[in-house]
């Protein structure tokens, strides 16, 4: 509960009366309770100087109390006004609260406006989203454990997915596989949808597996997650499916050169903006500049994607606890596509990785 503790010192230094949490993730993050309610409204009521209830759909409110949240969970029916009961719910402490802060990154326009019809005297100038995210920056060893556990689970995917190609497989039934040997371990989600991509379809670096059949001779490209007790992992590996071409080998190179060089790099002290440097740096001067089209990396804990973005432009010194992505690509249209990645943590004196699975050229055997 150490994190719920900071937003209420937060509030009580900035002289906030509440805090309305809307992202399930953050309520997760500080509560403990995990629930995407997809359509349904799921907040965490905080204040500074009073104990925090959660407020959930009703048929999560069992669930909620069973994950060892210790403060009050409300509930609400589908046909109830979920504000009015939050009101009503708030009202109760003895609290009137004139001054909120709110998740402004993540509450729709539509649900703010429902809570400022119920507190139509109140100020929602406060701004979470900024508290939350320099929160979430840096990981504790608890986390870190479990971010660790997590890029265990991804090298084991990897392991079944590189086993699984076969001209007779489609991208697919690659992906299958690897879902299906987790969740015979018991590892029952990915943290993003797994993405595996053969020959020039890993030219788009967020495209669906299809079903097209892994073609033989050329570099097939995994990009994949797990969620292990909420928390993920996250990192890409490109492979040879058969003998490939010397220009396909040269891409691979350049990459592996960007992503090893800007994960040595990464130490205390060190800009978001001078590691993505450190890896373009080495794609433009082997001709490719041009086809990386994305940021080095970004934050990641509970998500795949948080704060924050290790790209040109954030001068943001880099500080043990943080973890982020180095993911260097290079995607040449109608031709090939290559990405390696792993995600860090950094250390007083450099990095570590989350995940192990080796970064050389990978050539495996036609079947």
């Amino acid at each position: 509960m150490s994190h719920l503790k900071a937003i209420q010192t937060w509030l009580s230094q900035n002289n906030y009366d509440l805090a309305y949490i809307s992202n399930f993730k953050t309520v997760e993050y500080l509560s403990g309770f995990g629930s995407d309610p997809i359509e349904r409204t799921l907040a965490l009521l905080v204040f500074p100087d009073h104990e925090p209830f959660l407020f959930a759909p009703a048929l999560e409110v069992e669930a909620a109390k069973a994950s060892g949240w210790p403060f009050p969970v409300y509930g609400y029916l589908d046909h109830e006004n979920p504000y009015a009961l939050i009101k009503n719910h708030i009202l109760a402490t003895g609290i009137t609260p004139q001054k909120w802060a709110l998740e402004k990154g993540n509450l729709t326009l539509d649900r703010f406006e429902n809570l400022r019809q119920q507190f139509p005297q109140a100020s929602f100038n406060g701004n979470l989203t900024p508290v939350i995210e320099q929160e979430r920056l840096f990981k504790n060893e608890d986390e870190l454990k479990l971010l660790r556990e997590a890029g265990k689970w991804a090298d084991f995917a990897f392991e079944v997915g590189f086993k699984a190609l076969s001209t007779q497989a489609t991208e697919q039934d690659v992906v299958a596989e690897i879902e299906y040997a987790l969740k015979k371990k018991g590892i029952l989600h990915m943290s993003f949808d797994t993405i595996i991509q053969s020959g020039a379809n890993a030219a788009d670096p967020h495209g669906a597996p299809k079903a097209d059949l892994i073609r033989p001779n050329e570099l097939t490209l995994f990009d994949l997650g797990t969620v292990y007790q909420g928390y993920v992992s996250d990192a890409s590996r490109t492979v040879a499916f058969g003998t490939i071409d010397d220009k396909l080998k040269e891409i691979y190179q350049v990459c592996l050169e960007a992503q090893l060089k800007a994960q040595d790099a990464v130490k205390p002290g060190i800009t978001a903006a001078e590691l993505d440097k450190i890896a373009r740096d080495v794609i433009e001067k082997a001709g490719y500049g041009q086809y990386f089209i994305h940021r080095l990396g970004h934050g990641m804990g509970q998500s795949d994607h948080e704060f924050p973005s290790i790209m040109e432009g954030n001068n943001m010194e880099l500080q043990p606890g943080m973890c982020f992505s180095i993911e260097p690509g290079i995607y040449i249209p109608g031709y090939a596509g290559v990405r390696i990645e792993d995600c860090v943590c950094v250390t007083a004196n450099g990095s570590e990785a989350f995940t192990h699975s080796s970064k050389e050229l990978l050539t495996l055997p036609l079947k």
